[in-house]
C-alpha cells in the first residue's frame, strides 16, 4: 500500500513535515561532522554563519542585517547565534561611526585559522548531501523550493 502511494507522488506526511524531518538531521549531522573534526564548539547554524563573514568581509563591511537576510532569520536569532560566535572568539563587533546603532562583524585569527576546516566539512557535507542527484533532479528541486519560498514569503506578508 506505500509502495502504491509513493509511485502516484502521494505521501502521508504533509510536505511540511518532511522539510523539518530534513532540516533536523542535517542540523545534528553537521554538529556532529564539526565535532570529529574539533570544531565542537560550532553548532546549527554558526559555522555556515561564520564561514559567511569571513567570505564576504573579503569584499565588503558585513552587518548583522545581512545574515538576517542571506539565512533568513530573525533579529533575535542572529543576535543570539552572533553573541555566541563572540563568546568564543569567533568574530568580533565593532561600532561604526557613521552609525552607533549598526555593529560591523570582523572575524578574529581563530575564525581565519579554522576558516580551511569549516569549508572543507561544509563542501563533503554537500558533496553528501547531493550524492546519486542528477541534475535535472536538482534544479527540478531549487524550483519547488523557490515555490514553496514564493508561498511562504507570501503568506507572510499578509
Amino acid at each position: 500500500m506505500e509502495q502504491e502511494k509513493r509511485r502516484e507522488g502521494q505521501r502521508e506526511n504533509p510536505l511540511g513535515f518532511e522539510l523539518k524531518c530534513i532540516n533536523n538531521l542535517i542540523r545534528r549531522n553537521l554538529d556532529m561532522r564539526f565535532i570529529e573534526a574539533g570544531l565542537g564548539d560550532l553548532s546549527g547554524m554558526q559555522g555556515p554563519m561564520l564561514g559567511y563573514i569571513r567570505e564576504a568581509s573579503n569584499v565588503r563591511d558585513v552587518y548583522q542585517k545581512d545574515l538576517e537576510k542571506q539565512f533568513n532569520v530573525r533579529r533575535s536569532t542572529a543576535t543570539v547565534i552572533l553573541q555566541n560566535l563572540e563568546q568564543k572568539g569567533y568574530i568580533v563587533r565593532e561600532s561604526v561611526k557613521s552609525d552607533g546603532r549598526v555593529k560591523k562583524i570582523t572575524v578574529t585569527e581563530k575564525a581565519v585559522q579554522h576558516d580551511t576546516a569549516i569549508h572543507h566539512l561544509i563542501d563533503g557535507f554537500n558533496k553528501e548531501l547531493e550524492e546519486g542527484i542528477t541534475p535535472e533532479e536538482k534544479e527540478c528541486f531549487y524550483k519547488i523550493l523557490e515555490k514553496i519560498r514564493s508561498n511562504l514569503e507570501t503568506e507572510n506578508r499578509e
